[in-house]
């Protein structure tokens, strides 16, 4: 897999001439996994999707787990990098809107196991980067590594759920707000302002309204940052001293 990933085979000089490339399977992938949803994501259909037999796909990957690995690294190469005279906090917001634009156009990806990413150059180049970008507040190595992982960690787990919840209201025909209506019997029987009377004050200022949207997972975002910023040593040479 590794081999696939980093150094994948050149077409095949002798012999039959093969109908396609590895990087033709791999987009016919992302495109059946946009189309269809990645639960529906199988060789057959890739194989469908080219208009070749399902047999054939296993000449260029051996499987679709293998497959799985190759359209994770190519949509994070979709990412860009960050202008590097930027200051640090400037430049990580700047990975994490480009993590969550890569959430927006695959959204299969929310199916990837962020602490398992395959070791492709395009995931390993964008993580790389972050870590530069987290070290230049000159914390700790240690520290950066964690931070770095918060970042990916609140832009995934944000996308995840925005994400799900279309994916479910695409199924089902039933959207969020539907979803809350169909179930005003229990408003009305069970749910009291008195014992919750915190929730209802948030929900009466339209504070649950933006649960999925730019805003909330930007202020998360927002939160973390501040929290990364008071870790770092004052400056023993103030600026004009």
């Amino acid at each position: 897999m590794i081999e696939l990933l980093w150094n994948p085979p050149p077409p095949k000089t002798r012999g039959p001439k093969q109908r396609l490339t590895l990087d033709q399977v791999v987009t016919a992938a992302i495109e059946v996994a946009a189309t269809l949803g990645i639960d529906e994501l199988s060789m057959r259909k890739v194989a469908q999707h080219l208009g070749v037999g399902a047999m054939s796909l296993y000449t260029y990957v051996p499987g679709k787990d293998e497959l799985f690995e190759l359209m994770i690294d190519r949509a994070w190469g979709d990412r860009r990098l960050p202008d590097r005279a930027l200051p640090w906090r400037a430049q990580v917001e700047f990975h994490a809107q480009e993590a969550w634009r890569m959430y927006e156009t695959h959204p299969w990806l929310i199916r990837s196991n962020l602490w398992r990413m395959p070791l492709g150059p395009n995931v390993l180049d964008a993580q790389e980067d972050l870590y530069r970008a987290v070290a230049l507040t000159g914390l700790p190595l240690s520290d950066v590594a964690r931070i770095a992982g918060l970042v990916e960690s609140q832009v995934f787990g944000a996308a995840r759920s925005a994400v799900t919840d279309t994916s479910v209201a695409s199924h089902t025909g039933v959207s969020q707000d539907a979803y809350w209506e169909s179930r005003a019997g229990f408003w009305r029987t069970y749910y009291s302002f008195e014992r919750f009377p915190t929730m209802t004050r948030i929900w009466e200022s339209g504070g649950f309204d933006e649960e999925y949207s730019d805003a909330a997972w930007e202020f998360g975002l927002g939160l973390l940052l501040d929290g990364v910023e008071r870790l770092i040593p004052p400056s023993p040479h103030p600026a004009g001293t």
